[in-house]
């Protein structure tokens, strides 16, 4: 068994540590660069963030009395580019297949928004198949997108 003198010397070792003095390398880690690095990441995103765009690029009609409507992740997204291809959440549809498809997607996501982005350059022919396959299985949430139109103040005209 310890002695009491050797319990002592125990107790004191570990309350008064001996300090380390020239034996090599701290072990710390500075986590100063590393957050740093994490903010400016944080910040990036931030800024790309609302820059990147849902479904695919089109050139939508411009409107004077515009109404922003930020994404908040609960619209889907039917685009109609200027060749007349179809795309619903960004992947190639059918004309004829439209309506099965986005039957589906409103039956696993209901209370969701079709958002449909056409591009200015098509025909209204077009845009009307479109509108009659959406109107075929019921939707009543539609939302045709457009762009603000510059005003000729701030186009600097």
């Amino acid at each position: 068994m310890a002695t009491e003198r050797q319990i002592k010397k125990i107790r004191d070792r570990a309350r008064h540590p001996k300090k380390r003095t020239g034996m090599g390398p701290k072990a710390d880690i500075n986590v100063t660069p590393l957050i740093d690095v994490v903010l400016v990441l944080l910040i990036i995103f931030m800024v790309v963030t609302p820059l990147i765009v849902s479904g695919v690029p089109v050139e939508m009609p411009r409107t004077a009395h515009h109404e922003k409507k930020p994404d908040d992740g609960k619209d889907l997204f039917l685009s109609i580019t200027e060749r007349e291809d179809i795309y619903f959440m960004s992947a190639p549809v059918d004309l004829k297949d439209l309506g099965r498809i986005v039957d589906e997607e409103m039956r696993r996501n209901p209370g969701k928004t079709v958002f449909v982005k056409a591009d200015s350059r098509i025909t209204y022919g077009v845009a009307r198949k479109v509108m009659e396959q959406l109107n075929k299985i019921n939707i009543e949430n539609i939302m045709l997108g457009t762009e603000e139109e510059k005003k000729a103040v701030e186009a600097g005209e």
